[in-house]
């Protein structure tokens, strides 16, 4: 019995995260802070279709405040309220070379990279990717 209890014991302190804190974004991040967390869209209407697409965003700090991870999905409605799909998304956003950047992915093979940022520290942030021939430039706000 007390080998159980021994046992149970080391179990329960290997467990438990040894002065596990809350990591704090890097100062490079610290405008986007407002944007971690639990996030949930409205019901977005899809006009030339009439189905509707519901979101739901978490994101959080990663690698130790050098990055935020923001995990998407998105569930759409046929225009008769069926299911009609989804996807799921990701993006990382991050500091190099002094400029904010973000690489996006989807469930549908979409990979757009981000090389412009603009912040309005705690307010809002817009995402630019760059213009390439022949293909659209994608603005994220």
């Amino acid at each position: 019995m007390r080998t159980l209890i021994a046992g149970l014991a080391l179990t329960a302190v290997l467990a438990a995260p040894a002065g596990a804190q809350s990591p704090v974004l890097k100062p490079a991040l610290a405008g986007l802070a407002f944007l971690v967390g639990d996030w949930k869209s409205d019901d977005g209407k899809v006009a030339d279709t009439g189905a509707t697409s519901v979101g739901t965003s978490h994101i959080t700090i990663e690698t130790d405040g050098w990055s935020l991870l923001r995990r998407d999905r998105t569930d759409i409605t046929d225009a008769r309220g069926q299911p009609a799909g989804g996807f799921s998304q990701v993006m990382l956003i991050y500091a190099e070379e002094g400029a904010l950047r973000a690489d996006y992915g989807d469930g549908e093979g979409h990979i757009i990279h981000y090389p412009y940022v603009v912040v309005a520290a705690g307010h809002s942030v817009v995402f630019t990717s760059a213009a390439t021939a022949g293909q659209p430039t994608f603005r994220l706000t």
